[in-house]
């Protein structure tokens, strides 16, 4: 695990920011002190709206990881209590009134990968981006896009959505991600090592078995695979 640092921003609910979810018991055994107790007695809500902004993705694996089929084992598929879906998108046309309980009562909100820019135009878009400094008690599991959206920048790299205005994501923490490291061909830590050269900040090339745990603005990465740090 790597020493501990304080962020610059403080996150308003506790994250668990991952490239490919919980793979391993460690990242599993952090989910489980996040949540304060057992998976299968939690609420949890899947979020796949970033699938929609990416061309790799369409509605077969929305359906999976909605459905928790097999490919999505380390997320939707971890067993938990229950597990409903909440897609951004609908938000703005049913009113505050019916989903800010649903989300509220969720202990965990399992957000997947796809496009960072389209899901972060649609967490602000929705008003969850609002709500997140009141989600104190919420686990913010992210896969891929997922986590990436928390950051300040994803870097033009992994701009997928033809209408994103930029490389910005939220800023909730202060550091940049480039998930799938040696997942792909193009992905390998020469492609991060360029990635990281342009996004003017601290980063972290992380692979499917790390995690980056912040808490109250703490950062830990939790790993039994290959990451790196980079920038000061």
């Amino acid at each position: 695990m790597h020493p501990p640092f304080r962020a610059h921003l403080e996150a308003p609910l506790k994250l668990l920011l991952t490239s490919g979810g919980v793979t391993n018991a460690s990242i599993r055994s952090a989910l489980v002190r996040l949540l304060g107790k057992p998976i299968d007695e939690c609420r949890a809500l899947c979020i796949p709206t970033a699938q929609w902004g990416h061309p790799m993705c369409d509605p077969t694996s929305v359906r999976g990881f909605a459905a928790a089929e097999p490919l999505w084992q380390h997320s939707s598929g971890l067993g938990w209590g229950s597990l409903g879906v909440l897609e951004l998108t609908a938000l703005p046309t049913i009113g505050a009134e019916r989903y800010v309980p649903w989300i509220r009562e969720a202990d965990v909100l399992l957000v997947d990968g796809g496009d960072a820019t389209y899901l972060c135009h649609w967490m602000r878009e929705s008003g969850l981006v609002d709500l997140l400094p009141s989600l104190s008690d919420t686990v913010w599991v992210g896969v891929s896009a997922g986590s990436m959206v928390m950051t300040p920048r994803i870097g033009s790299y992994f701009v997928e959505w033809p209408s994103a205005p930029d490389d910005r994501a939220l800023g909730v923490v202060d550091f940049s991600i480039f998930p799938h490291l040696d997942l792909f061909p193009q992905n390998t830590m020469a492609d991060a090592e360029r990635w990281a050269a342009g996004i003017g900040g601290p980063a972290y090339a992380i692979d499917e078995q790390t995690a980056i745990q912040v808490v109250a603005g703490t950062v830990e990465v939790i790993s039994e695979g290959r990451w790196r740090r980079f920038g000061a």
